[in-house]
């Protein structure tokens, strides 16, 4: 065969034949430059301490900690020319390094390998990306609990199967979110703790016989310690995997809340007006005002469990110690979290900036018959009835209400003593939906109170 029928084959675009598809798809650097700024701390880390123990002199150290710096000022200010043909982020840092500063470049690798220094960059972009999670859920728990302060006492319908079931309060419906996103909060910080351990100074996989200090590396790079098995440190991409775990069931409450303020925010329902600068209006129709941000954020999910089962499909089966497998680790992570970062920083501003309309809330609150748990209750706590029998009484009340085309508390007590004698007017006092809210006072229940008392656990804890 050809080499002309050979590059055909091949297909157009690797016009120079296999060596261009071996390049295109062993390189990296089109994705992994995003961590040039962790390669370059954690090469910095590597030369001090190298120095410190020994291995380097120190005017080599020196050398290389300032041409690491012009390094990383060349590719901050875009004057760095990568090369596919260096692989990766590694590398390219590496060549550029030599050009700089000659012949002491080359013993910075000395101690380490490629496997242990892309683990310690992609745990330190990943740590950075947890504490951005961090700081942007924070936010977003700040402005729902604004919101929950301002309608502590604002009544609203309760839905079940997205059906009217009690009465709540605006307040108490925001903190639902404050207690998911506070869970979510718990385990960015969980992930972050277990990740924080170093895999510079395993080596290729088996650590290395120079007498490196790992503890002074893992230190000066924000590691709480180094990882205890070479092995396993170079292998490790559970970091990785908890941090889309973490991302994939914060999306799940995104998406729920998105879904939530797409209905609210409906003409059917006008329980929320959200702020322009999170809608769109539509080319054909000019009354209408489309919740795009939310509906996007509701769509973001599909990308970030995508990348969490592709990055478990990639490790299922691979054996100790590195594989070129690996390398498929990082694209799905950095699309899981740009788009993880968005969604928190789009719901953010929708909460803030959203209006909740009381009157509308409070009319839908009493629909639907809202109250009839209470007038059971009632039932119970005042005539001592069973709960089942309760039950039962208050459907027939509900269907004598139904058939007038009226709520509960439009029957009269005559009305109602026709289903039970025992009823009495103090009926009356549980059926309005202020009141039904009001008497939820158990731990965690609807009343404003406990609302109020929510909000300001919750600020407490933040505050602290």
């Amino acid at each position: 065969m050809t080499d002309q029928a050979s590059n055909q084959m091949w297909g157009g675009r690797f016009a120079a034949g296999p060596d261009a598809i071996m390049e295109a798809i062993n390189a990296s650097i089109g994705f992994d430059k995003r961590m040039a700024a962790q390669d370059i701390a954690g090469s910095r880390a590597h030369a001090a301490m190298l120095a410190a123990t020994g291995v380097i002199s120190d005017n080599d150290a020196e050398a290389i900690r300032e041409g690491l710096l012009t390094v990383l000022s060349e590719i901050e200010n875009g004057t760095f020319k990568f090369s596919t043909a260096l692989e990766d982020i590694h590398m390219n840092v590496e060549a550029r390094l030599k050009e700089v500063i000659g012949e002491p470049a080359g013993r910075l690798h000395t101690g380490r390998s490629r496997n242990d220094q892309v683990a310690t960059d992609f745990k330190l972009w990943v740590r950075d990306q947890l504490d951005a999670a961090e700081t942007g859920l924070l936010a977003l728990i700040r402005a729902l609990l604004t919101q929950a302060e301002a309608g502590a006492d604002w009544v609203m319908p309760g839905f079940t199967h997205l059906q009217v079931a009690q009465p709540v309060t605006w307040g108490h419906h925001m903190m639902a979110y404050v207690e998911m996103f506070g869970r979510d909060l718990s385990r960015v910080r969980d992930a972050r703790k277990r990740m924080n351990e170093s895999p510079l100074g395993a080596a290729a996989l088996a650590g290395t016989s120079f007498p490196i200090d790992r503890e002074m590396t893992a230190a000066a790079l924000g590691f709480d310690r180094p990882a205890a098995n070479s092995l396993d440190a170079v292998s490790d991409r559970d970091f990785a995997l908890e941090f889309l775990s973490c991302a994939s069931i914060c999306a799940v409450h995104l998406s729920r809340f998105a879904e939530e303020l797409v209905i609210w925010s409906s003409a059917q329902f006008r329980f929320v007006t959200l702020s322009d600068r999170f809608s769109t209006g539509s080319s054909i129709m000019p009354q209408k005002k489309n919740p795009d941000a939310a509906e996007l954020i509701r769509a973001k999910v599909g990308r970030i469990f995508g990348a969490n089962t592709a990055l478990m499909m990639v490790m299922k089966g691979l054996p100790l110690a590195y594989s070129k497998d690996m390398q498929e680790d990082k694209e799905q992570v950095f699309d899981a979290a740009d788009h993880w970062m968005l969604a928190l920083a789009a719901m953010e501003g929708m909460v803030k900036d959203m209006s909740a309309n009381r009157a509308e809330l409070a009319e839908a609150a009493g629909s639907g018959f809202s109250t009839a748990t209470d007038l059971a209750d009632w039932l119970v706590r005042v005539l001592g009835l069973p709960f089942r029998d309760a039950h039962h009484i208050t459907g027939s009340l509900v269907a004598l209400a139904e058939g007038r085309g009226c709520d509960l508390p439009d029957l009269t007590l005559a009305d109602m003593q026709g289903v039970h004698d025992a009823i009495t007017q103090d009926v009356f006092t549980v059926l309005g939906v202020e009141n039904s809210v009001n008497s939820r006072l158990s731990y965690g229940g609807t009343a404003p109170a406990q609302v109020r008392a929510q909000v300001a656990r919750w600020t407490a804890m933040l505050d602290a």
